[in-house]
Parts: structure tokens; C-alpha cells; sequence
């Protein structure tokens, strides 16, 4: 088993070569599981305190961990890239909203709580972003489908679990829910998506 320096430095250069977030138990693989997932996750703080204090962070999130911009840095590394982030419609953002904090919901229940139709467009929206999947389906005539969200939705929004999601209060702000009564609207390019977690360093 390496040293906890040497471990560290492979740790290290896994997670900056990697595009998406690693898992603890992957992590292990490096090391031929010679390494247990206690000690591993005290590497990771350590190592995540040795990067405190610069540009770059190290992050854990639903699906690993990741090196990413620190959010203050973000508008300044944007500019060097000519790409701009996808750009949702408020009901797409509306029903994402209904999915993350009820969930598992059906269309249907979606459509109860907006007040308006769901259309196809909005959930494969969604689901090619990879922000909701089908978990199942009700057992209620039709069998609809029922919608949650995924990891990949948690590592965009830099969270770990659900239980990190800020209040719905604060999501109705954001989408000024409150002072404007939803309509509906086609998943077009219409509204800026909801913010996501830092550059990903690789």
C-alpha cells in the first residue's frame, strides 16, 4: 500500500484526469482495494484541504468527487469559453422544479400542481439533459410513468442529496412563481437554465 503522500498525489491526478465525478468505491480500484473507503474518504478531506484556498476546489457530490472552479472565479473562466449554457424555458424549469421537490411524480401530478399541460417537449428536455429519469410507474390505470431526478442532477447543482436542494421558497423566487402566474410555453430557448455548479477541471 502506497504512503498517504504518494496516495494522495494518485488520488490527485485520477480526479483531474476524470470528466465526471469519482466514486469512493472506484477510487479503490486504484489502489487494488488495498485501501478501505474510511481511509480513502480521510485522504480525500485531507487532500481537499490541501487545495483550500486557490481557484480550484475539490468537491463532493451525489455521484463522487470532482475538482471544479471555486463559483467566484466562474464569470472569469466563462469568458475564455465561446460555448453558452443551455437555455430552458420557464416551464421546463417549473416542472424540473415540481420533479426535484416532489418526487416521484407523473405527468400527471405535474400538471395538477402548474395548472397547465406538460407537453412531450418539456420532459425530453429534462431527460436529455439527464437532470430526470422514469423509476416506475403507478400502479393506477394507464400505468403512467413516474419522473425523479438523477445523480447527475445533484453533481450540476454541486449537492450531495436531496437534503441540500435550498428551500422551495427560494426556487418560486428564482422563477418569480409568486408574482407570475405560469403559462404554457414550448421548451425552446427562451430563459436562462437554473445556475450549475463550477467549471470541471480535467
Amino acid at each position: 500500500m502506497p504512503n498517504p503522500t504518494e496516495a494522495k498525489r494518485l488520488i490527485e491526478a485520477a480526479l483531474l484526469s476524470s470528466p465526471e465525478p469519482v466514486s469512493v468505491n472506484d477510487l479503490k480500484r486504484l489502489f487494488e482495494n488495498q485501501i478501505d473507503a474510511e481511509t480513502l474518504r480521510k485522504l480525500l478531506e485531507e487532500l481537499r484541504e490541501d487545495w483550500s484556498g486557490r481557484a480550484v476546489e475539490l468537491v463532493s457530490l451525489a455521484s463522487g468527487w470532482r475538482f471544479q472552479t471555486r463559483p467566484e472565479f466562474q464569470p472569469f473562466v466563462d469568458k475564455l469559453n465561446p460555448d453558452k449554457s443551455p437555455r430552458y424555458s420557464r416551464a421546463v424549469m417549473e416542472t424540473l422544479a415540481i420533479i426535484a421537490y416532489r418526487q416521484p411524480v407523473t405527468r400527471g401530478d405535474i400538471e395538477d400542481i402548474r395548472g397547465v399541460g406538460v407537453s412531450t417537449q418539456i420532459v425530453q428536455a429534462l431527460e436529455s439533459r439527464g437532470w430526470i429519469d422514469v423509476v416506475g410507474h403507478r400502479d393506477t390505470p394507464g400505468r403512467p410513468a413516474l419522473y425523479a431526478t438523477t445523480k447527475a442532477f445533484l453533481d450540476d447543482l454541486g449537492l450531495r442529496s436531496l437534503q441540500e436542494l435550498p428551500p422551495l421558497e427560494e426556487i418560486a423566487r428564482t422563477l418569480d412563481l409568486e408574482a407570475q402566474p405560469a403559462q404554457p410555453q414550448p421548451a425552446a430557448n427562451e430563459e436562462p437554465a437554473a445556475p450549475i455548479a463550477g467549471t470541471v477541471v480535467h
